[in-house]
């Protein structure tokens, strides 16, 4: 009740403003605190995925800040998808913004996709099995909702709660779609049309996935796995088990999420937990007042909860963030680990990666701790980089180009 009551005073003190993006380089100023642009940029996506009545939907609700699906005490309350983007944390993003007074600070996102709870037999077409199939197929990482706490007055499909069994009824369905869909795959196109080597890789799948094992728990190499991404397998996704708790259980976990993370350690996976009802709550706070209020239940920032998620969804799909900075907009860019200084700057502007010329480029951590771009200068933390320089986790750009 005490945190309704504050939740209440906090709701309508956010507002934000947009406008068009600039680059550049800091220097160091004081001012208040720049307004946060929830800007979207289009990328990678992430299924939430998940037995039915787990909090999905609650979940997805609070990474958006918003009640954009529909939440409810009934199987397949969700049945189209839902889509959204998630403002990923990042606090050098704000301490950028603050350092050169900028009018705009914009967040990067991870685009977030709500898909129907799934249960026994989906891979046949039971329940929305199908349709649920086909959503999950067209993102790039999963995260599996599981539920572990206790709730009689919240339908489990099942009858009670057991998370192991939870999850092995989710990947065992992923399984045997993966083993349907390569069978099919595999017997339409001619075995002659494929190397001796192809044909090994895949019967070793298919044998895997027979037992009900994940096509990444199966060892493969970067060859063999070149050759499987041929095939849009669920197996082969990065997955994080989201274990959802009670507001209680959120700082310390229980028996249930120990259980997660000892399955999720087994398969390679990465366990996040958190309490969607508690985060729904708290979602539309600004940040100040969301982290004092998961502080007062014992939660340190960016460890457990839905910080925590977003981050791990970000790392998953192996993306790292580079920013452009300046009065006007700092604002936080995602690129796929290893690319390269043109391919960050197209991911302004086409014309920018079109007509590269160079970028003058140094670490956020650099111009935080030295107090800008003249001093960092000075110190000879600016550089200048070429084409074939490839993009460190918070580099800030201010890249040089010739218009075609």
């Amino acid at each position: 009740m005490a945190m309704a009551l504050a939740l209440g005073r906090h709701l309508t003190r956010h507002a934000c403003s947009i406008g068009r993006a600039a680059t550049g380089v800091p220097t160091l100023a004081s001012a208040p605190a720049p307004a946060l642009v929830h800007r979207q940029q289009r990328w990678l996506q992430t299924g939430l995925v998940g037995l039915p009545n787990v909090g999905k939907s609650t979940l997805f609700n609070a990474m958006l800040g918003r009640a954009a699906a529909e939440a409810s005490n009934f199987p397949f309350c969700t049945i189209d998808p839902n889509y959204g983007s998630a403002l990923v944390p990042d606090r050098t993003l704000t301490a950028l913004g603050e350092s050169v007074s900028s009018v705009r600070v914009v967040p990067t996102t991870v685009d977030i996709v709500d898909i129907a709870g799934i249960i026994k037999g989906a891979s046949t077409g039971a329940g929305l099995g199908n349709q649920f199939l086909a959503n999950i197929r067209e993102c790039d990482a999963i995260i599996e909702v599981v539920r572990c706490f206790e709730d009689p007055e919240i339908t489990h499909v099942d009858g009670s709660i057991d998370v192991i069994r939870d999850i092995d009824v989710i990947d065992m369905e992923l399984a045997l779609a993966d083993l349907a869909m390569l069978e099919k795959a595999t017997t339409k196109s001619k075995s002659k049309s494929r190397t001796a080597e192809e044909n090994a890789v895949l019967e070793r799948a298919l044998d895997g996935l027979s037992n009900g094992q994940w096509a990444s728990s199966l060892g493969f190499n970067k060859t063999e796995l070149e050759t499987l991404r041929l095939y849009p397998l669920l197996t082969l996704k990065p997955v994080i088990y989201a274990a959802n708790v009670d507001e209680d259980d959120l700082a310390t976990g229980n028996a249930a999420v120990d259980a997660v993370r000892a399955y999720a350690s087994e398969r390679g996976g990465e366990t996040v937990v958190v309490s969607a009802r508690t985060e729904e709550l708290i979602s539309e706070l600004p940040e100040a007042d969301r982290v004092e209020m998961l502080e007062a239940l014992g939660v340190k920032h960016g460890e457990v909860g839905l910080d925590a998620l977003v981050r791990a969804a970000y790392s998953r799909l192996d993306l790292i963030t580079f920013y452009t900075c300046g009065p006007t907009e700092t604002r936080a860019w995602t690129v796929r680990r290893g690319a390269t200084a043109p391919e960050a700057a197209g991911r302004i502007h086409s014309d920018m990666q079109a007509g590269f010329i160079r970028a003058d480029c140094v670490a956020s951590s650099d111009l935080l701790e030295h107090g800008g771009q003249a001093a960092c200068k000075e110190k000879g933390l600016v550089r200048t980089e070429g084409k074939a320089y490839i993009v460190n986790e918070g580099d800030v750009f201010l890249f040089h180009f010739r218009n075609k």
